[in-house]
């Protein structure tokens, strides 16, 4: 889903620049801000031990020991963007260990008030039962237009571990989203705004025909209702584009089936620190059952990580390309760049058009392993570059005019064996771009 609005997953404080901002001088205030609140909070966290009969499950299971260890961390949540303004908030986000001193489920209340959308109240929570099961939820509501519902599920526990199960069930509305136009030359100029509002699911099965090669299948279903957004101040999508210029801006609804092929490597699904990856799919949506177009989608990722001086060191790379081919295609099922998974120097969903070529490459540098919060951390820094492009066709795209650049760096605290929590700071031509979260970008 897009994640513009601010969830419970934002665990560190987080600013998103205005353009007009330099970002060298943005970028040292957030680095003090970090510093700061990390030594503030080493004296207001604290850690509890507390009966498992205190704690039923699913916050614990079989896997904690009696009492349960319980870290509290409470955080600010700031965040500011020159169309949302400034949203300010708190969460306490409470860590849980089993036995083996792991953190097994995270669990984050929060508050937020934003001038646009009012007060917000969410519960985000992510279970990891055991190695090879775990489901995350999030329940948020605002007083104006942003809500937001999902609860995602993973299984690797049956047939021996060969079968692995994925599952996705969402509903939310997005009252920031933005539309700019077609075409990587999209101008600001063209700046729209819009409530993104969906229900749906996604799920797949895949099965591991050898060691490092498995055949994916997945069924996703997706209804998109278009509304009003939350941002007066910026025209509403449908008063400067018709349903004729961009297919979608009145609403769809998509059933889609896919089949991929993947390879892998990797050392860690989550957290991998060498190896290599590869993916094909091929995706269908078709009117027969039940999409507003017929369409299809052709997708190709490789990412490698390479690590040095025991893993204090890791290169990663990824090249990625997507396709879409149909006509009347919606504009938000075709291929999109910008944001925090993709070019990090620009807003979500800056750049639309039929395909996209992207490149991403960061080496990820453990600076120190530190127990903070009763909790082991390694604290990373992660220097990046992320070049790309969206174009009708790759044959049809302009080297010199079309792809954007832009570095950037990231600040990276990772509680293995699945948390990370991160701020990747982008600059690309419209300003820097500051993100926040949970998970690797990549």
């Amino acid at each position: 889903m897009n994640s513009d609005t601010i969830s419970a997953s934002d665990l560190i404080v987080g600013v998103q620049s205005p353009a007009g901002i330099s970002g060298v001088g943005q970028g040292g205030v957030i680095n003090h801000a970090i510093i700061l609140l990390i030594l503030l909070l080493s004296m207001v966290s604290c850690t509890s031990m507390v009966p498992r009969k205190d704690l039923p499950p699913p916050l614990t299971n079989d896997t904690f020991a009696d009492p349960v260890k319980v870290v509290s961390i409470p955080l600010p949540a700031i965040a500011s963007s020159p169309n949302e303004g400034i949203t300010y908030g708190a969460l306490t986000a409470f860590l849980l260990h089993n036995r083996n001193d792991e953190v097994s489920t995270l669990l984050a209340p929060q508050i937020n008030d934003n001038p646009n959308i009012g007060t917000t109240l969410t519960l985000y929570g992510a279970f990891y039962p055991s190695h090879d099961r775990s489901w995350e939820v999030n329940l948020s509501r605002s007083e104006k237009v942003n809500e937001d519902y999902e609860i995602k599920l993973r299984d690797t526990t049956m047939l021996g571990g060969k079968l692995e199960l994925n599952a996705f069930l969402f509903r939310f509305t997005d009252g920031f989203s933005r539309f700019f136009g077609f075409q990587s030359q999209s101008t600001q100029l063209n700046e729209t705004n819009y409530g993104d509002g969906e229900g749906g699911f996604t799920f797949s099965a895949g099965y591991a025909v050898t060691k490092n090669i498995q055949v994916v299948i997945g069924e996703r279903f997706r209804d998109v209702a278009i509304r009003s957004g939350a941002v007066k101040k910026v025209p509403f999508i449908r008063d400067r584009f018709t349903e004729e210029e961009i297919p979608g801006i009145e609403g769809f609804t998509t059933h889609a089936q896919k089949v991929a092929l993947v390879y892998s490597t990797l050392d860690s699904r989550d957290m991998p620190t060498s190896g290599m990856y590869a993916r094909l799919s091929l995706e269908g949506s078709w009117k027969s059952l039940g999409s507003s177009a017929d369409f299809s989608h052709y997708e190709a990722e490789i990412k490698g990580y390479l690590p040095a001086l025991e893993s204090r060191f890791i290169s990663v790379g990824r090249v990625a390309y997507f396709q879409t081919e149909g006509s009347d295609v919606p504009f938000l099922e075709r291929a999109i760049l910008g944001g925090e998974n993709s070019l990090r120097g620009y807003g979500r969903n800056r750049f639309i058009d039929r395909s996209y070529l992207l490149l991403n490459m960061e080496e990820r540098i453990r600076l120190l392993r530190w127990r903070l919060f009763n909790v082991n951390t390694d604290w990373e820094a992660a220097p990046f570059i992320d070049f790309g492009s969206v174009m009708k066709s790759l044959a049809r795209a302009n080297a010199t005019k079309d792809f954007k650049f832009n570095p950037g760096v990231g600040f990276r605290a990772v509680v293995r064996p699945n948390i990370v929590g991160r701020v990747d700071l982008g600059f690309g031509r419209e300003g820097p771009a500051v993100f926040v979260g949970l998970g690797y970008p990549f």
